[in-house]
């Protein structure tokens, strides 16, 4: 039996102690975070598959873990041999996880035998042993449980004449050596790079809670605990963040956190800013403690139902987004300044990667784990740098055909031969963000890879070079990438667009760029917001393009009929011109790429030496010379 089914045997001897019919483990914690502490990370540890996204369901006869299409070819190689089938979200055959449970549990209150949506048959489960004798109960641990996925959760159960328990972590019973919480020290983003004061941040929030008449806040996402009080941490891989509540009243504010975590002098200092710091386990206790007609403004995408169900029973839930969602998405000037000076130092870094990189290949062995190793290396001797800001991806050839592929020491490519090598990348400084794609010819591309670099450089330039109202709705964006693609025969089944934090999370909302992606009056793009431009196209088995550069809302023009806003891009590293079809390009496209080359020239100079600066000045000369 492997680890996944012995684990998985475990869970179901749980299950029935409890009366469970079926338990949901999503990829989650209490904060909703995208990158879990390893105590979280439940649903890898019992299913063994390690992608980022995915939930997993079990049922006495059935386990089944639901991903997207950017998980498939991976889940499917970590879950072969063990027990958990492959639910392939988004097929048409394929339910969503709650719709199934739906008609699982249908079938449970009818008395037949429920079935998976694979056509194996369920047999025997009629009213589960143990289970309640008005109808079967799912399980769910509701610490990890979003208040918008345990209503979506709840209302399919219910339909089918069910009901969801989320009292119990099952995990804890059946986890032996299931790490504790982060112990990682907390410490203070200072000035010059943060640039505005806590003590205006919570002025700033406290006015937002009046607008919405609460009295009180309740945090849990931990990029909004950071930011609003100006603190870092490292207790998540590659988002500089620690695991925290917030609360935060008209007089006061609160930092729920591990002991031993903020040292005094710093505890010090925001006490000064009248925010005191308070044991990690306290946090329901203090929401137990506010007035019984407390008004509590939660944001129920970031907050989960266990956590609030703490909050006095007449409490009354404001419901809406974070204020500070809202306002640590738009970047300030002073801010920007620095994110321009950090993307020189990340573009000077890429510089000398790539030119090891043309120097060596094909005269050294190198790996994509190769790649990897001598880019962070490359961003970790600029000053500021702190972490990587996500796992990079180098992913050559077959293997860039899959949007979230990482390289193993058990599975990855050599670079040999001719293809097209894919590196999706980024650093966290002390002064900003950064995420950059780029993909570069070994060899001598093929013109049918030539004209999918091509048809993706034109939606990336396409949006580039976008104006818009401001105020739009930002999934209304997404066309203009995709046109040129679409026109070329292709889709790519990602978003184009996601924001990105000032030295915070690499994904940052409330803004994307997606026409999947639902349109809400918060993800309308206001100045300073930072947003990724990456489309892509993939062909599965054989290669991956997708180039990217993150760009930042700045006014354009204002006129009669409104305010519009067009992209500032951000990102500094030349594309690669061996990879174009030129007589694809229009000529004013090949204006603006060799525009951005000059620029990109430009701003590096200063800052490469050698080989690098060599390398520079050879890649960033004008298309019709290249």
């Amino acid at each position: 039996m492997s680890h996944t089914d012995a684990r998985i045997a475990a869970l179901r001897q749980a299950m029935a102690t409890h009366g469970l019919s079926a338990y949901v483990v999503p990829s989650a914690d209490p904060h909703l975070s995208e990158y879990l502490p390893s105590r979280w990370q439940g649903r890898q540890w019992l299913s063994g598959f390690t992608g980022s996204v995915g939930t997993l369901v079990v049922t006495a006869d059935f386990a089944g873990l639901w991903v997207d299409s950017r998980y498939w070819v991976q889940a499917g190689a970590q879950l072969a041999g063990t027990c958990v089938s492959l639910m392939k979200l988004g097929d048409a055959d394929v339910p969503a996880h709650p719709e199934w449970l739906r008609d699982y549990c249908a079938n449970l209150v009818s008395g037949g035998s429920a079935t998976a949506p694979d056509g194996s048959s369920q047999a025997g489960q009629g009213k589960p042993a143990g289970g309640a004798a008005d109808g079967p109960v799912v399980g769910a641990d509701g610490q990890v449980l979003s208040l918008a996925a345990h209503r979506a959760l709840s209302d399919a159960v219910r339909a089918a004449g069910g009901s969801l328990d989320i009292r119990h972590d099952l995990l804890a019973e059946i986890w032996p050596d299931r790490p504790g919480l982060p112990a990682a020290p907390v410490r203070e983003h200072q000035p010059p790079y943060a640039c505005v004061p806590r003590a205006d941040k919570l002025a700033q929030l406290r006015a937002a809670m009046r607008a919405k008449g609460a009295g009180a806040h309740v945090i849990s996402s931990l990029d909004d605990v950071a930011w609003l009080f100006n603190l870092r941490g490292a207790d998540v891989d590659y988002n500089p963040v620690f695991v925290a509540h917030a609360l935060v009243l008209p007089d006061r504010a609160e930092v729920f956190t591990a002991a031993g975590k903020i040292d005094a002098a710093l505890a010090d200092r925001l006490a000064a800013d009248g925010v005191a710091v308070r044991p990690y386990e306290a946090f329901a206790a203090a929401l137990a403690a506010l007035p019984a007609d407390a008004a509590v403004l939660v944001d129920p995408a970031r907050t989960t139902i266990g956590v609030l169900a703490a909050l006095p029973a007449q409490a009354r839930r404001v419901e809406s987004i974070n204020p500070s969602t809202l306002a640590k998405s738009r970047k300030t000037d002073d801010e920007l300044a620095h994110v321009r000076a950090v993307m020189e130092q990340d573009g000077a870094a890429l510089c000398e990667f790539f030119a090891w990189f043309e120097a060596a290949a094909g005269r050294e062995r190198i790996t994509e784990l190769t790649i990897d190793e001598k880019l962070s290396a490359a961003r970790a001797r600029r000053p500021g740098f702190v972490s990587l800001s996500f796992g990079t991806i180098a992913a050559y050839n077959a293997n860039g055909a899959m949007p979230h592929y990482r390289a193993t020491a058990a599975s990855h490519a050599v670079i040999e031969g001719d293809g097209l090598l894919l590196i999706d990348s980024g650093g966290q400084y002390e002064g900003g963000t950064t995420d950059i794609t780029r993909v570069v010819a070994v060899g001598t591309p093929t013109a049918e890879q030539k004209r999918d670099f091509t048809l993706v450089l034109k939606g990336m330039i396409a949006l580039s070079r976008a104006r818009f109202p401001r105020g739009v709705l930002s999934p209304m964006l997404d066309a203009i990438a995709r046109a040129p693609i679409w026109e070329g025969g292709a889709e790519y089944g990602h978003g184009t667009g996601h924001g990105v934090g000032y030295f915070m999370n690499v994904h940052e909302g409330p803004q994307v760029i997606s026409h999947r992606a639902p349109v809400s009056p918060h993800t309308a793009m206001e100045p300073g917001m930072i947003t990724s431009n990456e489309p892509g196209i993939y062909r599965p088995g054989r290669w991956g393009v997708r180039i990217e550069n993150l760009v930042c809302n700045r006014p354009a023009q204002t006129t009669e009929l409104g305010e519009f806003l067009a992209f500032e891009t951000l990102t500094l590293c030349p594309i690669d011109t061996s990879c174009i079809q030129a007589d694809l390009m229009r000529s004013d496209e090949i204006a603006w790429l060799d525009g951005y080359h000059a620029q990109v020239r430009e701003r590096l100079l200063p800052y490469v030496d050698g080989a690098a600066r060599e390398w520079l000045v050879a890649r960033t000369r004008p298309l019709a010379a290249s």
